[in-house]
């Protein structure tokens, strides 16, 4: 690596010295811009609007547009009056817990390596800044800028993180916070679901640029004169669903396949909020339905035999008759033998 820059961390009355190492480099594949018939590179001409003549760099300054077609003309002698150019110190200016700083400001990260004699120095820095668990909010000037830039360990070495000014962060201007959108308790507890059967830990080599590796072998392919692989199509995205809990239960599902868990519904796996609910009140609404339909099946031999002893009841009445008057005639008879 090169430094990129020198100059002192200015700890109270402690002065160390540093360089200033890029702690991230894009990977990026770069392009240049060539005609098509040929391969030669296309080149541009820095020329004025004005006269139509072609510019050399001694010869550029830097112009602020103040609007109305004005310009403010600004040259080399202008910013050398200015503290910036010539201040090479990161200037602490206090200790803040490291969650209080909203990552959306950071911007750019450093490595800073001691020079000379301040190497023990850095050391006991980067050792109070480990215990207290705490980061450095320095001011550094750097690129002809002004910047705020926190301080904090990475690997055993300060990592310097430039930060944009509050003013630079935009404020979101959107017209659905506005809406009165109500979020149901179930679909909050599903989408909740959701997340807990995708959650993980961080590690980032498990993540790679897939688009980065794919025109790497375009270009690799050419050069050898072979043909060029296609890569596999990944899955398209599921068109939106208009049933929001359908959507989120198809995708619990989904991750937990991919993880080699059983279904909600398989028995092993823990049913998620909403379907252990739905699952409660549905045994609970079968259980009240087949009570219902066994009276039914139960009322109906009552009925058949209630029918059956009115039949016989209905009968035996005649056979009844019959008999008291054959017992009525019985003494009649018997008296005319006698006689």
């Amino acid at each position: 690596m090169r430094a990129i820059w020198k100059g002192a961390v200015s700890f109270g009355l402690v002065s160390i010295g540093v360089k200033l190492y890029s702690a991230t480099e894009e990977k990026d594949i770069r392009f240049h811009q060539v005609h098509r018939e040929d391969g030669g590179r296309i080149r541009y001409k820095r020329t004025c609007q004005v006269c139509g003549e072609e510019v050399s760099y001694d010869d550029i300054a830097k112009g602020y547009d103040i609007g109305g077609g004005e310009m403010v003309i600004l040259t080399d002698e202008d910013f050398a009056d200015l503290p910036l150019t010539t201040s090479h110190a990161i200037d602490v200016l206090e200790f803040v817990p490291a969650e209080q700083v909203d990552p959306i400001l950071y911007n750019k990260a450093y490595f800073l390596e001691p020079e000379g004699t301040a190497t023990k120095p850095y050391l006991l820095l980067r050792d109070a800044l480990t215990d207290s668990e705490r980061v450095a909010i320095v001011k550094v000037a750097l690129r002809q800028r002004e910047q705020l830039a926190t301080l904090r360990v990475r690997d055993g070495v300060l990592l310097l993180n430039t930060m944009l000014w509050p003013d630079e962060i935009r404020k979101p201007d959107f017209g659905f916070l506005d809406e009165d959108l109500k979020i149901r308790p179930p679909e909050l507890a599903m989408a909740t679901s959701l997340i807990d059967s995708m959650a993980g830990d961080f590690h980032p080599d498990e993540f790679t640029d897939d688009y980065r590796a794919a025109l790497q072998e375009v270009i690799d392919a050419k050069v050898e004169g072979r043909e060029v692989v296609q890569p596999e199509e990944a899955e398209e995205a599921p068109a939106a669903a208009v049933d929001l809990m359908a959507a989120l239960k198809a995708s619990v599902e989904r991750a937990r396949a991919a993880r080699g868990e059983e279904p909600a519904g398989g028995g092993a796996g823990e049913p998620t909020p909403i379907t252990s609910a739905r699952s409660a009140q549905q045994k609970k609404a079968a259980a009240k339905a087949p009570a219902k339909k066994a009276a039914t099946r139960k009322a109906a031999p009552k009925k058949a035999e209630t029918a059956k002893k009115t039949e016989g009841t209905k009968k035996a009445a005649p056979k009844a008759a019959e008999k008291k008057a054959a017992k009525k005639a019985a003494p009649k008879k018997a008296a005319r033998k006698t006689a």
